[in-house]
């Protein structure tokens, strides 16, 4: 008799969540974009009789089902928390690490001979031998922080990869990867949800360049810090899906001596500082620096410290690295070559003002990034 009121119990159990789910799936309001996935989730199929053959519609039914399943953050959520509760360690190429650090595995390149044979051409056109050319090809986490890593985490060296690199590539290094490790205990080099640096990991990345070019580095303490925006949450948040995850702060830094302007090539626009501060309320937050992505900006500071003028082929890596740059040069030129057609030589060539070329990208994605293959 007991068995029979708990089958009975159960049964009316599971018709009321199944019954609720399929209610509230009818009722519940559909996004067209996931801010926690950083991604635009699947909308509801087209009905043709070909996708109906192929199968394709019903694929594309049951991703679109996948997608828009009631509460599906928080059942996304609670399935990692119970994974990584249970010991797993790494879940979508991310290591869960120490100190609520989630870093991006990283995987042995296929186009290191390819990428050195681009910025070995580049770095031999005649339009750029006026110019200083450097490279600046800057670790992440998992090579700085690897003292954060779980134990026994198979690990590739970064460096010795971006080595080989400054070797065939015959490009001038500016190598900040010692100065990271060097300074890693003094304060926080990357967020712990994003794959980019913080803005004092981009400050030793300064360092390292002012170095190399012989500029004296502006202190730290010279400069106005503001807190940008609180509780950044980033790409591998997105990634592992783990949204009790604590977020970032991210901060910049004005210098009071700058007078500058900032003009978009693509959008035609004119600013007065560095930071978009409408991205501290959007999920992409890093995007404050710079204004998200453009194909060219170019950056005049009427107060800087001496008439010369860089180019800074790169990528977002660079984006927050920029603000400390700006008190050195009159003009910055920001190629973003993903989207900027013309090539930077031919930029260059047409600008004979331009006194030094900056390359800069980060090692993670270095053997995938578009813009590496449009330097020419």
């Amino acid at each position: 008799m007991r068995k029979d009121i708990i089958r009975t119990l159960t049964a009316a159990l599971l018709t009321a969540v199944i019954l609720s789910l399929s209610i509230g799936f009818l009722f519940y309001e559909k996004e067209e974009f996931s801010e926690n996935e950083n991604r635009y989730l699947a909308s509801f199929p087209v009905f043709t009789w070909q996708a109906v053959e192929s199968g394709q519609y019903m694929d594309d039914i049951n991703s679109y089902l996948c997608d828009h399943f009631p509460f599906r953050d928080f059942f996304i959520s609670l399935k990692t928390r119970m994974e990584i509760g249970l010991g797993r360690k790494e879940i979508n190429q991310v290591y869960i690490s120490e100190d609520g650090y989630l870093i991006e595995d990283y995987h042995k390149p296929v186009n290191t001979e390819q990428i050195s044979g681009i910025l070995k051409a580049f770095g031999q056109k005649e339009e750029l031998s006026h110019t200083k050319l450097r490279l600046m090809l800057v670790p992440t986490a998992i090579y700085t922080c690897q003292d954060k890593l779980p134990q026994f985490a198979p690990v590739l060296d970064q460096m010795e990869t971006a080595r080989k690199i400054y070797q065939d590539s015959q490009i001038p290094a500016i190598d900040c990867s010692q100065d990271l490790l060097a300074h890693r205990e003094e304060g926080q080099l990357y967020y712990r949800t994003d794959h980019h640096w913080t803005t004092y990991g981009a400050y030793i990345g300064y360092l390292a360049f002012c170095r190399e070019t012989g500029f004296t580095p502006i202190d730290l303490e010279e400069l106005e810090a503001e807190t940008a925006a609180e509780n950044f949450c980033g790409t591998i948040y997105s990634k592992v899906n783990d949204y009790s995850q604590k977020g970032d702060m991210i901060t910049i830094y004005r210098n009071p001596a700058d007078n500058l302007t900032v003009f978009y090539e693509d959008t035609k626009e004119s600013f007065h500082s560095l930071y978009n501060l409408e991205y501290a309320e959007k999920k992409d937050k890093y995007s404050l620096f710079l204004n998200n992505l453009h194909s060219l900006i170019e950056i005049t500071n009427e107060n800087a410290e001496s008439e010369r003028e860089l180019v800074l082929i790169k990528d977002s890596y660079a984006n927050s690295m920029v603000p400390f740059l700006a008190h050195h040069f009159q003009k910055i030129y920001v190629l973003d070559t993903r989207y900027y057609k013309w090539g930077p030589s031919t930029f260059i060539k047409e600008h004979q003002g331009v006194t030094d070329v900056l390359i800069l990208y980060n090692m993670n994605t270095l053997d995938t990034d578009l813009g590496i293959r449009a330097i020419y």
